[in-house]
């Protein structure tokens, strides 16, 4: 049997249908499937978008191999879609719109014709007899951008219309409350915090700060990593706003000399959710809550929206589809590490693979993944919950934090058995790691024969593009920061923060500033040698491959990403 009919046995469902339609051979068509793997795309959304392929010459012979009609988009009144027959999620996981109903039959619009699994999903869902449409791809990605459009802003009008209305899943409200004959008077608060929470989200908070101090009281938003003050209520309803945030995250409101822990769900819509953890520590002047605001949808942006310089993402991509082996990832607390790991378990999670992760607490959760809460005052601990995975036939593990050397010891012994794991530890950069281990009590021959790859990063603020402008600065003071020479009389420009409306003191968002070290044979003979980190940076240094998060912060700044200034704050000593 020929080589190329051999290739395109071994191709499925849409692939195959552009092989045999003699749009692809199935070499490029197995390269296009792994690329869009790769980049989280849809295979028809990729060759579409790179000029592959032609979205309405796909269109008309899809339409002639499998005889369905073929719909022009643009000719559709968006407004009478029936999406609220479905969950979001479903549309967007399988890429079929509900473009009308007609008694018990739904008709669903698709560019690829194979998606069986979609149709019969849909069908269960809905108990409707299922009719497909064929689309443009084109059409059809835009048409979901002004759906997800659409109800953004359906959000925004939503949550700014009735303040005291909103849906927290809150219990029982009036059990845990200390005087019912209060809930009258408790209504502007009630107010007032849904207020403060609904800012949050709209301005891409990821953490809330309610501060009591003697004679004042303070209300900060952590945004792109800084915190900001945000409001200064009367300090003297420092203790209802307190005991609002404690009724909704189900906390008993009469203790108020430990510490407590919830979690808060507001209900956005039938579809969406958000999540709060909620943290109360007692402080002299009364408690201090703070709100981290868990967001599901960071873990799925995609590897190219981390931050990867090019070299960087292969070396990830090719670790992690590694069959078994450990990948590190070191940085402070609030450096994005739980969203680098979850990209790279989005990327693997499939339903022929086995993940587990053991985490304390779990933030982002994703179906398809078996998540485990950590409670060490039950006995639940890493070590405990390793040793349970490794029981439960595992391919890939995630351990939320490396703390101690029994969790480092069942790590490594698991993935020297065959299995891929997934880490974090708290380093300064990525030699450190290495000898961190050692510290740990961990063999240097376990070591070096465990760990496929480091990661350390940091997460810099990003330039507003609308207010940004060129800063001038010496030679001699570009020189001293790390460009080199050559860099700096080829016309090197860089970029001060300046201010906007559109964002916050010149930022908007943040992006990954990453160290990345493999463990080559020859950094695994130095471990083997007991070498020190700056020994081991020496080396990977010399052989090429790597260089250090000041080098790749500054090529952020050379690329007009990011400046100098906050380059200088997360990677200067």
């Amino acid at each position: 049997m020929p080589l190329d009919a051999v290739q395109t046995n071994t191709l499925k469902g849409l692939g195959r249908f552009l092989v045999n339609s003699g749009l692809l051979t199935a070499e490029v068509a197995a390269q296009a499937m792994e690329a869009a793997q790769k980049a989280g795309l849809p295979l028809l959304s990729h060759l579409v978008n790179d000029g592959t392929l032609n979205a309405r010459e796909v269109a008309v012979l899809a339409q002639q191999e499998f005889g369905l009609p073929l719909l022009d988009l643009d000719a559709l009144n968006r407004e009478n879609l029936p999406l609220n027959l479905v969950d979001q999620e479903l549309i967007e996981k399988h890429r079929l719109v509900p473009i009308f109903r007609r008694g018990q039959r739904l008709f669903l619009a698709t560019s690829d014709p194979t998606n069986q699994d979609g149709i019969k999903e849909f069908q269960f869902h809905t108990g409707l007899s299922i009719e497909t449409i064929l689309v443009e791809e084109d059409k059809l990605a835009r048409l979901f951008e002004e759906i997800s459009e659409a109800q953004d802003n359906a959000l925004d009008m939503d949550l700014d219309e009735d303040l005291d209305k909103l849906d927290f899943d809150v219990g029982e409200e009036e059990e845990a409350k200390e005087d019912s004959n209060q809930e009258v008077d408790e209504a502007p608060v009630v107010r007032y915090v849904n207020k403060i929470l609904i800012d949050a989200i709209k301005s891409g908070t990821s953490d809330i700060h309610f501060e009591p101090y003697e004679k004042s009281f303070r209300i900060r938003f952590r945004q792109d990593g800084m915190l900001y003050e945000k409001a200064s209520p009367p300090v003297n309803i420092a203790h209802r706003i307190s005991s609002r945030l404690k009724v909704m995250a189900r906390m008993n409101i009469a203790e108020r000399r430990v510490p407590q822990d919830g979690r808060i769900k507001l209900k956005v819509s039938k579809r969406q959710a958000i999540d709060f953890r909620v943290n109360t520590c007692p402080t002299v002047y009364g408690e201090k809550v703070v709100l981290r605001i868990l967001d599901s949808s960071a873990a799925k942006v995609g590897i190219d929206a981390l931050g990867f310089e090019e070299d960087q993402k292969e070396l990830f991509l090719k670790a992690i589809h590694r069959p078994y082996g450990m990948i590190l990832v070191t940085g402070p607390t609030g450096s994005g590490k739980t969203v680098s790991l979850y990209t790279a378990l989005n990327i693997l999670n499939k339903p022929e693979v086995n993940i587990s992760t053991a985490e304390d607490p779990v933030e982002i959760q994703v179906e398809g993944i078996n998540q485990v809460n950590i409670n060490t005052a039950t006995g639940l601990t890493f070590a405990e919950a390793l040793r349970a995975f490794l029981r439960q036939d595992p391919d890939i593990i995630m351990v939320g934090e490396i703390r101690d050397l029994e969790t480092g010891e069942i790590a490594v012994k698991a993935a020297q058995t065959g299995h891929l794991v997934l880490s974090t530890l708290h380093t300064n950069d990525a030699p450190q790691t290495l000898t961190r281990l050692a510290n740990m009590g961990i063999p240097p021959y376990n070591i070096a024969s465990s760990v496929n790859l480091i990661m350390a990063q940091r997460l810099a603020r990003r330039l507003c593009e609308r207010c940004k402008t060129p800063e001038e600065l010496p030679r001699a003071a570009l020189l001293e920061e790390g460009f080199t020479e050559k860099e700096v009389d080829q016309g090197l420009t860089i970029y001060k923060p300046v201010g906007c409306d559109k964002c916050t003191n010149g930022y908007k968002g943040r992006v990954g500033v990453f160290e990345i070290l493999p463990v080559t044979d020859a950094i695994g003979q130095l471990i083997m040698e007991e070498g020190n980190a700056i020994q081991l940076k020496e080396l990977a240094l010399k052989e090429g491959y790597y260089y250090d998060l000041r080098t790749a912060g500054l090529m952020k700044v050379k690329a007009g990403i990011t400046s100098l200034e906050e380059i200088n704050r997360i990677t200067k000593d």
